[in-house]
């Protein structure tokens, strides 16, 4: 997503904009109160809906399956690119006209993308939804990609780009999952690279379009003051022509090697940036919710976490270390990173192994494993606090193929996690010898390995 604003409408967008936000950000149904319904339009789209008619607004989230995966070898990039031009002109609105249009309906939309899908968001007053629904379907069915528009936007990617450069924490992220995936497309950054994205045109900007932009990968997620004729009508609008079937290319599934491997990439600075991982888990495998409890108690949990305990508390090598579950749609990733003294990234990183050594073996205490269960399940309603966020989080279960009751079923499958059974996915998943790991920085005393 790139973020856009002229200076000469700032002060007016923002008075327009402040009836929205306080609307955006005030209550909304608890989760256990909210009720979803199933839409499909006349022309087949489906959206998961959940109304809310206490305040007068519209939250809308959309997902194309395909993302960044699908960018054309040599052509990384295109789909960040794409989304940063869909508001750039469409319809009968040039780039500036289309801004302007949206300011004066206090509509707010914005688009980005990832490895595995392209998302939109879009927010709308009740009082401008007609009008503001049009500057939607304009932008998913008639974006200009006009020459001089691309060139502006480019120039801001290939500056994010060349930021990313000299920025450890990037460089090591984009390190590592080229170390990890090679040529697989989840070894290519999504927003590509300075060389590709100087290279692409409009015309790949339209082709990405034409192939991913279709109604049988879709996925729409709405919340808030409407109702399921009115939505149907505005699915129908924004999405009822577009293709029946995307024209998405295979891509494979991935298991990461069980080898270990290091790289290091030298930067002079008085730090060094560490990421590591190794396989994880897809979000439909049955050991999912064992491991997403594990992984709070290792290094997911904050201050409270094991890696954080061994590595900060108890000698203060480095202010935070963190570990993470990332379900791919191709492949599983147990991933995690800490920042460090260039002397003291061969001693973190052995404490970072031992401890993850011994939790497979071990597993989790019965006081570990309910303390965990009463802050993953406590925790669980502040996701759906806007209407945004419900929104969110109806799409993410879609994405995932989870199912319209896994709400209600969720901190349920978290309260039946038994301590045998993360001491198995414990011994399953943590393979520290199998560590992949790159380093950024000026490390002393550590090698590259495996490469």
């Amino acid at each position: 997503m790139i973020l856009k604003i002229s200076g000469s409408r700032l002060i007016k967008s923002l008075a327009a904009s402040a009836l929205f936000v306080s609307l955006l950000f005030g209550a909304v149904l608890p989760a256990s109160a909210m009720q979803i319904q199933k839409v499909v339009s006349k022309k087949g789209i489906e959206a998961w809906l959940v109304e809310d008619h206490s305040r007068p607004i519209l939250s809308l989230q959309f997902a194309f399956k395909g993302g960044s995966t699908q960018d054309p070898d040599g052509k990384s990039g295109v789909a960040t690119f794409v989304s940063g031009m869909l508001d750039e002109g469409a319809g009968d609105l040039d780039s500036s006209g289309f801004q302007k249009r949206l300011e004066e309906l206090a509509a707010k939309m914005s688009f980005s993308a990832n490895y595995d899908n392209f998302s939109g968001s879009f927010q709308t007053l009740t009082q401008n939804r007609e009008d503001a629904v049009k500057l939607l379907r304009a932008a998913i069915n008639d974006p200009h990609f006009d020459a001089d528009d691309a060139n502006r936007i480019r120039e801001q990617l290939l500056a994010n780009l060349r930021l990313e450069e000299k920025d450890p924490d990037k460089v090591s992220s984009i390190e590592w999952y080229k170390l990890a995936f090679g040529a697989h497309p989840y070894g290519r950054s999504s927003n590509g690279t300075v060389e590709s994205i100087e290279s692409l045109t409009p015309d790949d900007l339209k082709a990405y379009r034409k192939r991913i932009f279709a109604r049988d990968n879709l996925k729409v997620a709405v919340v808030g003051d409407i109702d399921a004729k009115q939505l149907g009508d505005v699915l129908d609008t924004v999405f009822g022509d577009l293709p029946e079937k995307a024209d998405l290319k295979l891509v494979p599934e991935v298991t990461l090697a069980n080898v270990a491997k290091q790289r290091v990439v030298a930067m002079p600075n008085p730090q060094s940036v560490v990421q590591f991982g190794f396989q994880g888990l897809k979000r439909k495998d049955p050991d999912f919710i064992p491991a997403f409890i594990l992984n709070y108690v290792v290094g997911g949990g904050g201050f409270s976490s094991k890696l954080m305990q061994e590595v900060r508390e108890k000698r203060g090598l480095a202010y935070g270390v963190y570990t993470y579950l990332y379900p791919l749609q191709h492949a599983g990733i147990f991933a995690g990173g800490v920042a460090t003294e260039n002397k003291s990234v061969g001693q973190s990183l052995d404490l970072i192994r031992a401890e993850l050594e011994r939790v497979s073996k071990e597993g989790l205490t019965e006081t570990e494993l309910r303390q965990a269960k009463d802050y993953l399940i406590g925790s669980y309603a502040l996701r759906f606090d806007t209407s945004g966020k419900i929104a969110a989080q109806l799409l993410a279960i879609q994405l995932d193929d989870l199912g319209a009751d896994y709400i209600d079923r969720r901190n349920g499958e978290i309260e039946a996690v038994t301590v045998a059974d993360v001491k198995r996915v414990a011994k399953r998943l943590l393979e520290p010898k199998n560590l992949i790991v790159t380093v950024v920085g000026e490390p002393e005393g550590v090698k590259e390995v495996g490469l």
